[in-house]
């Protein structure tokens, strides 16, 4: 079966693309490298040992993206490809509307084109908005704090009024909480290509000497600690929903929705306290103000992916934080 991966060469998506490949999935890659490597690619292969197909395409570019679906016999799209700072999406929310939106819609019609219908959306817990009450199911009211999170709410609207439209689509939104760790053989891992906008690779930054010290948004959040909460998950264990998920579309079951998370959160005060453990020094940090946008506490009720999918995150908090140490340790600048 032959997957196209859209922001492949990333983060989550070169994880992803080590799954794929290693549960005997066909890998094509379109990826513009505006945050991302294609090293991390050159790596994807050499940790499966075996070969994939990289464009160097933005979304927004039909033409090209035409051309990659007109070379292979697509059978599915794992999307992505986007823009992903909460903090600044909210200084410049049009970038992210553009991108993030136009670049989906670009890409649903040119699936359209070719008769493909089966559509993996890399949504977010940002979508739950100020949450209420924890742990969060999937029925939870939606809304947004930030124009980031915003993209991905009007990104699913357009996949459920798509579906309702079209019940030829297979479409399976995933929304991810907090994606850290890296892949064991610490060949692979976040590279943020600007100051990390997410706490463990900036953690893992200021551990090797890169940053002064952590920043930490806010302490007078009503938490344990003062600092806000979140469901941190193992890059590999979301990587593996994927597959799930994959396999669930080729049973054609339409339009489904799941929580990619742990079900426990932790402060990111616990999360600095175990990186220290994983890299044995201490982690200087500094409080700062609360970012705009921040929600205080969200972590995940993962149970429809548990029963639905057969999919568990199995991978401790310990687990994340020294496989990021080691791929941070290993590559102290990242790829080259």
């Amino acid at each position: 079966m032959k997957i196209l991966v859209t922001g492949g060469a990333g983060y989550i998506g070169s994880h992803t693309c080590v799954e794929l490949l290693q549960n005997g999935y066909e890998v094509i890659v379109v990826d513009n490298l505006c945050n991302s490597k294609e090293e991390s690619l050159r790596r994807v292969q050499e940790i499966t040992g075996k070969s994939l197909s990289f464009y160097k395409v933005d979304l927004l570019d039909r033409d090209h993206l035409d051309e990659v679906f007109s070379k292979h016999s697509i059978q599915a799209v794992v999307h992505f490809a986007g823009f992903k700072s909460m903090g600044e999406s909210v200084s410049i929310p049009l970038k992210y509307f553009h991108n993030n939106v136009s670049g989906t819609l670009i890409l649903l019609e040119v699936m359209k084109k070719y008769n493909i219908h089966n559509f993996v959306f890399s949504s977010s817990a940002g979508v739950y908005g100020d949450v209420k009450i924890v742990p969060i199911p999937e029925k939870a009211p939606l809304g947004v704090l930030n124009p980031y999170s915003r993209t991905k709410l009007m990104i699913e609207d357009i996949l459920r009024d798509l579906y309702i439209a079209e019940q030829a689509w297979n479409i399976a939104i995933l929304r991810y909480f907090n994606p850290v760790g890296a892949h064991p053989s610490g060949k692979i891992g976040e590279d943020p290509n600007d100051i990390p906008n997410n706490l463990t690779p900036y953690v893992a930054q200021v551990a090797i000497g890169r940053r002064p010290f952590v920043r930490v948004w806010g302490n007078d959040y009503p938490t344990p600690d003062g600092t806000g909460i979140r469901d941190y998950i193992h890059i590999m264990d979301l990587a593996a929903g994927h597959i799930k998920a994959l396999e669930k579309l080729e049973r054609n079951l339409g339009l489904v929705t799941y929580n990619l998370g742990t079900g426990r959160g932790y402060s990111v005060l616990e999360v600095i306290t175990a990186f220290e453990k994983a890299c044995q020094q201490k982690i200087p940090y500094k409080i700062m103000d609360r970012r705009p946008g921040d929600a205080a506490i969200s972590y995940a009720d993962p149970t429809k992916a548990n029963l639905e999918l057969n999919w568990y995150a199995k991978r401790t908090l310990e687990d994340m934080c020294i496989d990021t140490w080691l791929w941070q340790s290993q590559n102290p600048c990242g790829y080259p």
